[in-house]
């Protein structure tokens, strides 16, 4: 699953993450989530949102401890001044080569 859109502002990213943890729940289902453009801003840990607001690192984190694996673009990464450091347990700094890769590998891509 690759997701382009920012962490908080549109219903895209959402719901993106909301089906990758679905997915990640099932047997024999492996899912890889790509974070790719101001996408990499979801994984940033300890958001602070309003109360009753959803938090994408929590949900992305479900998403880790189901088994899935939550990649960033380091290229976007560098562009916004996110670090390594500040990223949610378990996401980690990625790239086009690795995404080339599961791309190849996948069954199924998933754009949002």
């Amino acid at each position: 699953m690759v997701i382009n859109g920012a962490a908080y502002g549109s219903d895209a990213t959402y719901n993106a993450v909301r089906l990758a943890g679905t997915l990640a729940k099932r047997d024999a289902v492996e899912i890889t989530v790509f974070l790719m453009g101001d996408g990499v801003t979801a994984a940033i840990d300890g958001q602070r949102t309003p109360d009753g607001y959803y938090k994408l690192d929590r949900m992305l984190g479900g998403v880790v401890r189901a088994g899935g694996r939550v990649l960033c673009c380091g290229t976007c990464m560098d562009a916004r001044g996110i670090g390594e450091p500040v990223l949610l347990g378990g996401a980690r700094r990625s790239s086009m080569d690795e995404l080339a890769d599961a791309t190849l590998a996948a069954d199924k891509v998933v754009v949002f």
